[in-house]
């Protein structure tokens, strides 16, 4: 990345979507064409290998301006995402991140945020804020203390006596480091075997919820191919100080629960119904180390709400 200015190539998406054990067909540099009425015309980014741009050059903005230090000291201990999608990226485009300058708040907390914009060839890509605050700014009541031991659930089924399906992951040093490079992320910024330090990024943990929720549909016989979903926002809260205590080959238990759909939760206005999810990741001994909301559209009614606007 040479001044905000980056450019993917497919390369990195086969290893990020391989990392992350995303299937999603508009990441597959052949099946892409299955998908029925695909605008795209080829594959596109991951919407997580973009906020995971986003952190690494967060990361670095932080470090330059020693705001780092405003984080430890105050003990900002959570990190948070609101992305707004608005565009695909393709691979081989050249695209531009903009960071705007730190705006530090102190009601009704401290906390610092940035704005956040990507965009290729006079479009904009997506839009968010970046965030650091004390408490989580998304879904923060969720109460988990009736839980079961997740240890005992079986993969890939319904948690008893909740709404909550479960998808168990292992996060390994391994897929890490390939997402991060697939995200075009300095790998050696987090990982140096030699010195002893592995530190794991925020968003690789949340992206495995794109797995889960295409395992979860594929399970409920969603087809892929005729009824495309696609992601609208991410709005999501990381727990760094659980984050530090990750380790090669930690158990993940990802919980994922779909809201009802509602004709007060559309898209942008318009008649489009938001399909909303909240997914939660907890570690083995069942501490939430992120808290995400994901919101998806069919492909089908975007198609169908631009040609209503051009006739």
């Amino acid at each position: 990345m040479k001044d905000n200015l980056f450019t993917f190539e497919q390369i990195h998406i086969e290893v990020a979507r391989a990392a992350s054990d995303d299937f999603n067909l508009f990441h597959d540099k052949h099946k892409w064409l299955q998908v029925t009425h695909n605008p795209f015309k080829g594959p596109i980014v991951l919407g997580f290998q973009l906020n995971t741009l986003i952190e690494y050059q967060m990361r670095l903005y932080r470090e330059t301006r020693h705001e780092d230090d405003i984080v430890e000291e105050n003990q900002l201990r959570f990190s948070n995402y609101q992305i707004i999608f608005v565009n695909a990226l393709r691979p081989r485009l050249e695209a531009s991140l903009e960071i705007k300058k730190t705006l530090i708040t102190t009601i009704p907390e401290l906390s610092l945020s940035n704005r956040v914009a990507i965009k290729a060839q006079g479009k904009t890509i997506l839009l968010g804020h970046k965030k650091e605050t004390k408490t989580p700014l998304f879904l923060a009541d969720t109460d988990f203390s009736g839980l079961p031991d997740l240890n005992g659930i079986a993969d890939k089924t319904v948690v008893p006596g909740t709404e909550f399906f479960l998808k168990r992951k292992w996060m390994t040093n391994g897929n890490v480091k390939n997402f991060l490079s697939g995200s075009l992320a300095e790998q050696s910024d987090y990982f140096d075997e030699l010195a002893h330090v592995a530190h794991f990024p925020e968003v690789f943990p949340v992206s495995l919820t794109s797995g889960a929720l295409l395992e979860k549909a594929q399970l409920e016989q969603h087809d892929f191919k005729r009824n495309p979903m696609v992601y609208t926002s991410h709005d999501f809260s990381v727990d760094r100080e659980h984050l530090a205590q990750v380790k090669n080959n930690d158990k993940l238990h990802i919980l994922v629960r779909q809201l009802p759909e509602s004709k007060n939760n559309t898209l942008n206005h318009t008649s489009i119904l938001l399909r909303t999810y909240e997914c939660f990741g907890l570690l083995e001994n069942q501490a939430v180390l992120f808290r995400i909301k994901l919101n998806l559209v069919p492909l089908e009614e975007i198609i169908k709400n631009l040609s209503s606007k051009t006739q």
